[in-house]
């Protein structure tokens, strides 16, 4: 029977739960990293063992994590074996902790500014990761986003990291502008049939694709609509809260937009995109995410905009729709359905791959819950985590 292992970063750690292909019954281990913001956290589906980490602090100051045992152990990449994890002054070390802009002549782009909130230009400045992506088939290849938005590349197992400036340097950069949690490139996807496409979305940009590993880059945000934005045919300046899709049509996306566009979808790799909000209760939310086995089930988590950024009627209530959007219906059984004022972000939905589908998705008041039916009906595992920030789950063997 295979097992299932999810990956819960929170405000104060990490926390590994584990359980067999019933998902009755939960190990919980943690919190790793006690006390620092565990922004993500995932896996390798290459090596299931492999996992990274992003642990980050505003005092001490960005740290990637790996562990090569499946979260027993961890250790920072860049630091060699026996040589201090800190400065004498106690800040992080090692070169997996450094993300620098790329503005060389032969590989980089020039380091321009983007816009500030109040319309000025504004330097580039590295704060933190907010995603780490690893490769489909290299368990030492991974990507990670970053705020200040930019997209960087391991591929010796995070111990350095290289910017792919082609997207910064695209040409729209000085556009961009950060939304009210920064400028984060919060969202990865790599295309399983095709190794040179991958999918991005900045908040507040828009979506991004490339074509050729990298290189070069083109913003997909054509169909989206903002009430914040004076040009209705503006290119870039997009809230987009989060894209999914389902490795099977990986042409095929869908987003959560800020309020203004709420749920839509793309039948062309981003090249045009529609509502498919349908009869949902909001036009907000964070999450989003497509059933393992059913390319048109896909799930969001409806959230007021403007009162408190919490569930509608304080009742939490999942959404799925099975006809990829229009349709949808509430998932309520074993979620609370009344004073409830919690919110789910953006990374903190996934999906197993078991034959019964299982969705598991975390919340700001600490709880993980997990659904063993693919939505049917749900279950706490923990209720008394840190605020959660992301959520991935693996199917062991």
């Amino acid at each position: 029977m295979s097992n299932v292992r999810v990956l819960v970063g929170t405000r104060k750690g990490a926390f590994v739960l584990t359980s067999d292909g019933k998902r009755e019954k939960w190990d919980v281990s943690g919190p790793h990293f006690a006390g620092w913001e565990i922004y993500h956290l995932k896996g390798s589906p290459a090596d299931p063992n492999r996992l990274y980490a992003s642990q980050t602090s505003g005092w001490f100051g960005q740290i990637i994590q790996r562990s090569d045992d499946g979260g027993k152990t961890w250790h920072q990449p860049g630091t060699p074996p026996g040589e201090p994890t800190t400065t004498p002054e106690g800040m992080p070390k090692g070169e997996s902790n450094k993300f620098v802009y790329d503005a060389s002549p032969g590989t980089g782009k020039p380091l321009t500014t983007h816009q500030w909130y109040d319309g000025t230009q504004h330097p580039w400045e590295f704060k933190r990761v907010w995603h780490l992506e690893p490769s489909l088939t290299d368990p030492n290849t991974v990507y990670a986003g970053v705020e200040d938005a930019a997209l960087f590349r391991s591929t010796d197992g995070a111990k350095t990291w290289h910017e792919l400036a082609g997207l910064r340097g695209h040409g729209t950069g000085p556009k961009w502008q950060p939304g009210a949690g920064g400028m984060c490139l919060h969202t990865i996807l790599l295309d399983p049939t095709n190794p040179k496409r991958i999918y991005v979305a900045i908040s507040a940009a828009g979506a991004f694709r490339t074509d050729d590993g990298g290189k070069t880059w083109k913003p997909i945000n054509q169909g989206l609509k903002s009430q914040y934005l004076p040009d209705p045919n503006a290119e870039v300046g997009f809230c987009v809260h989060r894209i999914a899709m389902h490795r099977s049509r990986p042409s095929v996306l869908f987003m959560q937009l800020h309020n203004g566009g709420g749920a839509l979808r793309s039948d062309n790799a981003g090249d045009l995109w529609h509502e498919v909000r349908g009869n949902l209760p909001t036009d907000f939310g964070f999450p989003i995410d497509v059933h393992a086995h059913e390319p048109e089930t896909i799930y969001v988590v409806p959230i007021n905009a403007e009162s408190g950024r919490v569930p509608p009627e304080g009742k939490l209530r999942v959404y799925r729709s099975r006809t990829g959007g229009n349709e949808w219906e509430a998932l309520t059984k074993g979620l609370p359905q009344r004073d409830c004022y919690v919110n789910v972000l953006r990374d903190a939905m996934a999906v197993d791959s078991l034959d019964s589908c299982g969705v598991y998705f975390g919340t700001t008041g600490g709880q993980v819950y997990a659904s063993a039916n693919a939505g049917d009906s749900w279950t706490p595992i923990v209720r008394d985590l840190p605020a959660v920030l992301s959520v991935e789950v693996q199917t062991l063997p």
